[in-house]
C-alpha cells in the first residue's frame, strides 16, 4: 500500500464525509485541512495480522481502538503490532497495536485477539510496516 493516495484507499466511493475531501469545509474545523478516515489507518492493523504477525491464515477475534490524533493528507503511518499473551491451549494471541505519524506521535492504539494460523504459532516478532498516505492531485 505504500504511495496510495487517501482517495484510492477510502472504502469504495461510500465515505463522502466532507471533512475526508473538501479543504474548504475541512479548514473550519478544528483540523484545518482535509484528514484520513479513522478506520483507514485502523485497517492498516488488520493487513499486518494478516501478513506478518501472526501472519496468513490468523482469524481475527476482537479489536480496540483508541484514535488519539487525525491522520493528515501525506503523513506516513508505521504501524506496529506486538505479542503480549499467548494462550497455547486456546489458540488466541494478544497483540498491543499501535500506529505512529512521521513524527513518532502515536494516532491510534488498541489491543487485538487473534487466533493464528497452526504454522504462524512459532513466529512472534516484532514488525513496523511504513504507508505513506496523500492526497490525489
Amino acid at each position: 500500500m505504500i504511495g496510495r493516495t487517501i482517495d484510492e484507499l477510502v472504502i469504495g466511493d461510500c465515505d463522502h464525509n466532507p471533512l475526508l475531501h473538501d479543504a474548504e469545509c475541512a479548514a473550519s474545523t478544528s483540523f484545518g485541512e482535509p484528514i484520513a478516515p479513522g478506520i483507514l489507518t485502523a485497517a492498516f492493523i488488520s493487513a499486518v495480522i494478516g501478513t506478518e504477525l501472526p501472519g496468513p491464515g490468523a482469524v481475527y477475534l476482537s479489536q480496540s481502538l483508541k484514535f488519539l490524533r487525525p491522520v493528515m493528507v501525506n503523513d506516513t503511518i508505521t504501524t506496529r503490532v506486538e505479542v503480549t499473551e499467548v494462550i497455547p491451549g486456546r489458540n488466541r494471541v494478544c497483540l498491543r497495536t499501535e500506529c505512529v505519524n512521521g513524527r513518532g506521535e502515536p494516532v491510534l492504539t488498541g489491543e487485538a485477539w487473534v487466533m493464528p494460523a497452526k504454522a504462524a504459532q512459532s513466529r512472534e516478532r516484532r514488525i513496523e510496516p511504513a504507508v505513506a498516505l496523500a492526497r490525489a492531485a
